[in-house]
């Protein structure tokens, strides 16, 4: 039995939708904790000053790790570990270990040297992150902004030795990591909060980010490629890496960025508003990583192969499928987030502190921002499509104008919802949240979808230039499952009348049982009409699960966030 286990923590990955799928399994193993740790801070805080206090406070920490950290991520280190592993050693070899020592010495100098600026530096950078918090605020803001600027540094590292794990294909070894972060984040909630407070949560932060560096450990070990801090790098190797990455690490940065503007915005608003934006963009991320990350990440490999074979047709028909089944898989779920949005938050985050008050905002936002789960799924894909080609300006152009444009619209959307009240009785009306203070907050998922929305389009519509055997005879699936997703969404929602009389919907109970019963059924009626329409996706994936999903193999995707 001990040895079978192990035999499938060895296990090797190939087949897109196989690959897909079980990255996906493990994408909501660690989502379902990630929303046990948002249930366990509604609970304890509610939408409050507290919450929003503490989820400020990651903005300067994301943005160092996805500025610095980037450089030493597994999509950017594998082919250089590739190339220097000797494949004779059963260890990785002594050119392997210097190139690691290398990039380990010019990290940790980087990001020590950026961290203790943004050390000295948060008082002035408060200002413009939450420009709208009391003083007494941004004194807590600082204070836990100081203690988070140790997780970059543990996260960096951690990303650095997943290389390792990744190109030995230890693939359970890696996808663990992020289970323990999201523990250590739960422990320091449930043990260390009532000891120390919000400084606890954020210690249990610390604890989860260390969690996920030890795991790496072993098989690093094993392999005998532990990085040793160096002094005399080679810079070659260093310029290699830094002129690949620099590119998606602008990207992420300028997405970054425009979270950081809409926090600002949302500093402004009533109390509790940062907080229900966090909680709703977390729940908005739960499909978004399951299924558009699965299939990205999936997708990848291959299609860097074909396209280095010259095999442009197979290159474009890889695209074409992965974006048919993305389509599939989040349009139904966009449709079912809307409908039963009250549901989902309600069960998920609806006890202790957290009130139906707060439980509408949070599901309108959620709403708002489901809109566009597609887009941002279908954005990476594209992204890592012109990766596997070796051409970044366009993704990278169109990130950076995505992001600005977010920005603008943050502030457009804001002005017109405090100036034009039929506007405002418009969206609060469509969103049924009208006489809740800080309906406000709506307008920056607003911005945030519409942003990526244009993002996409241009995206597909630069693809489809670029790569001409890119075929856009996708309407087909598109009338299909749409037609199919608006009649589930349909029934969901005439089912949710029928369970809200037969279930007690006061009651944690009655309204999981209310939401799931309609959820269930809805899935079925879309089912069957997609039979009837004889769908080919449908059988696809049928004929997929039907095979045995550890014959496939598959890189992890790297953390793009604390």
């Amino acid at each position: 039995m001990v040895q079978r286990i192990l035999n499938i923590f060895n296990k090797e990955f190939t087949g897109l939708h196989q690959a897909a799928y079980l990255l996906g399994v493990f994408a909501l193993l660690s989502q379902v904790l990630a929303l046990f740790r948002d249930r366990l801070l509604a609970h304890t805080f509610g939408a409050s000053t507290t919450l929003d206090v503490y989820y400020a406070a990651f903005r300067i920490p994301d943005f160092i790790y996805i500025s610095i950290a980037s450089f030493v991520s597994i999509t950017v280190l594998i082919p250089f570990l590739v190339e220097k592993i000797d494949p004779n050693s059963e260890y990785g070899g002594e050119r392997a270990r210097i190139f690691l020592s290398d990039v380990f010495s010019f990290f940790f100098l980087t990001i020590l040297f950026v961290s203790s600026i943004a050390f000295f530096m948060a008082p002035f950078l408060a200002n413009f992150i939450v420009p709208g918090f009391s003083p007494e605020e941004k004194k807590i803001f600082i204070d836990l902004t100081r203690i988070l600027l140790v997780s970059p540094v543990l996260l960096g590292i951690s990303s650095l030795l997943g290389s390792v794990t990744q190109t030995y294909r230890k693939f359970f070894v890696y996808a663990g990591a992020p289970v323990l972060y999201n523990l250590g984040i739960i422990i320091g909630i449930i043990f260390f909060f009532p000891l120390f407070g919000i400084v606890g949560i954020v210690l249990g932060v610390i604890l989860g980010a260390f969690l996920h560096l030890l795991v790496q450990f072993p098989v690093v070990m094993k392999h005998g490629l532990v990085p040793r801090f160096r002094l005399h790098m080679n810079f070659f190797d260093i310029k290699r890496v830094v002129m690949l990455s620099l590119p998606r690490t602008i990207a992420l940065s300028s997405s970054h960025i425009s979270l950081i503007a809409l926090i600002a915005l949302a500093s402004y608003m009533a109390e509790g508003s940062i907080a229900v934006f966090n909680f709703s963009f977390n729940l908005q991320s739960v499909p978004l990583s399951i299924i558009g990350v699965s299939y990205s990440v999936a997708a990848f490999p291959t299609l860097t192969r074909l396209f280095s074979n010259g095999e442009r047709m197979k290159f474009a028909e890889h695209i074409v499928a992965a974006t048919r089944h993305i389509v599939f898989w989040t349009t139904p779920a966009i449709i079912l987030f809307i409908v039963l949005r009250a549901q989902i938050v309600r069960t998920i985050l609806g006890s202790g502190e957290f009130d139906w008050s707060d439980t509408r905002l949070t599901a309108a936002t959620l709403a708002v921002f489901s809109v566009s789960i597609l887009a941002q799924a279908l954005v990476l894909l594209f992204v890592r499509g012109y990766y596997a080609a070796g051409r970044t300006k366009i993704p990278l152009v169109m990130n950076i104008f995505s992001s600005f444009l977010i920005i603008i619209l943050g502030f457009v959307f804001m002005k017109l919802f405090q100036t034009n009240e039929m506007f405002r009785y418009f969206m609060e009306s469509l969103l049924r949240i009208d006489s809740i203070p800080g309906s406000a907050i709506v307008m920056l998922p607003f911005a945030y979808s519409t942003g990526m929305i244009v993002n996409a389009v241009l995206l597909w519509l630069f693809f489809s230039r670029d790569f001409k055997e890119f075929s856009l005879s996708l309407k087909r699936v598109f009338v299909h499952i749409f037609a199919a997703s608006v009649i589930m969404g349909f029934a969901a929602y005439r089912f949710l009348s029928v369970f809200g009389s037969m279930f007690d919907i006061n009651t944690f109970r009655g309204i999981f049982l209310q939401g799931l019963f309609a959820g269930v059924l809805g899935i079925i009626v879309g089912i069957i009409v997609l039979k009837i329409l004889g769908n080919r996706e449908i059988e696809e994936v049928g004929a997929n699960l039907k095979r045995r999903l550890f014959k496939v193999r598959v890189i992890a995707p790297d953390q793009e966030e604390l």
